[in-house]
């Protein structure tokens, strides 16, 4: 190989480098800048081929896309000064490219941090301002749109990230309190269970009184119906036994002295001390009944 070929190749192998070292691609997915000496350039860089000036010229590149940050459960206390341990996650992107630069140097652990501190502070804003009642089921989807749109313009601003979602994933008393406010929770159905056997017992009380009211007057209709009944019967059979009388006063009399004999001579150990001429034995003295 002689000078010439090997300077040739020198001179392809350096275009080649320059030319290598001019071009770059950005991805959709990517959000990039373009430093010059260390200072930002050109921010916000457009998906696609560009040139730079080679050895002056440097890209930094970020994740574009929506990104996650899974805070560690904090403690937070509501309107009430209860403690609660809030379990929470953003979702979150790079808005602007310049600011999230200057403010991070690029590095997205220091991002997530500091939009850690700001989530953080908003949560502990709102739980601040609610009981613990509004925070865990009344008003939760409203607290996380006014902490939403509470933090976005703060956050682009200091730190040039969108926040996209704000989700609480558990709530949790702190586990110094938990065992007294299951007891006083305990305590509480308690007393609600007391107040509705009371209850019970009241209406129970009621209704048995009206049911006996109610058997007492039907038992007082029954009786009055069954009086009359007796009543008229007992006039009908009266009325009967007159008619009979007038027909036959004789015969009559003699069945009535049938059944006084067989209420007088009932028991064996009876014993009846009459005269046998009176006149309640004129029909065994003679079967007409004539009196001697």
């Amino acid at each position: 190989m002689n000078t010439k070929t090997l300077i040739g190749l020198i001179a392809m192998a350096l275009v080649l480098l320059i030319v290598s070292s001019s071009l770059y691609i950005i991805d959709e997915r990517e959000r990039a800048v373009m430093l010059r000496f260390g200072a930002i350039e050109k921010a916000d860089l457009k998906p696609g081929i560009g040139f730079k000036v080679p050895f002056m010229n440097s890209l930094r590149r970020f994740d574009g896309r929506i990104l996650t940050l899974d805070s560690p459960p904090e403690r937070i206390f509501t309107i009430e000064k209860k403690a609660l341990m809030v379990d929470s996650f953003a979702k979150w992107r790079i808005k602007n490219v310049d600011i999230f630069y200057q403010a991070t140097s690029g590095d997205e652990a220091t991002a997530i941090r500091l939009l850690s501190q700001r989530v953080n502070e908003g949560l502990r804003n709102q739980f601040g301002g609610r009981s613990l009642q509004e925070v865990v089921s009344g008003q939760r989807d409203e607290l996380m749109a006014d902490l939403i749109s509470g933090l976005n313009d703060i956050v682009q601003q200091e730190i040039g990230v969108e926040l996209i979602d704000v989700r609480v994933k558990k709530i949790d008393l702190p586990d110094e309190v938990s065992d007294s406010v299951y007891r006083r929770m305990t305590s509480e159905r308690e007393k609600e269970a007391r107040d509705y056997r009371a209850k019970g017992q009241e209406q129970a009380e009621v209704i048995r009184a009206d049911a006996d009211r109610q058997k007492a007057v039907l038992e007082a209709e029954a009786y009055r119906e069954s009086e009359l009944i007796r009543g008229e019967g007992d006039a009908e059979a009266a009325a009967i036994y007159a008619d009979a009388y007038n027909d036959d006063p004789d015969f009559y009399a003699f069945v009535r002295s049938l059944n006084a004999y067989k209420t007088a001579f009932k028991g064996k150990e009876d014993m009846l001390l009459v005269d046998p001429k009176s006149d309640f034995f004129r029909f065994l003295n003679d079967s007409k009944g004539k009196a001697r």
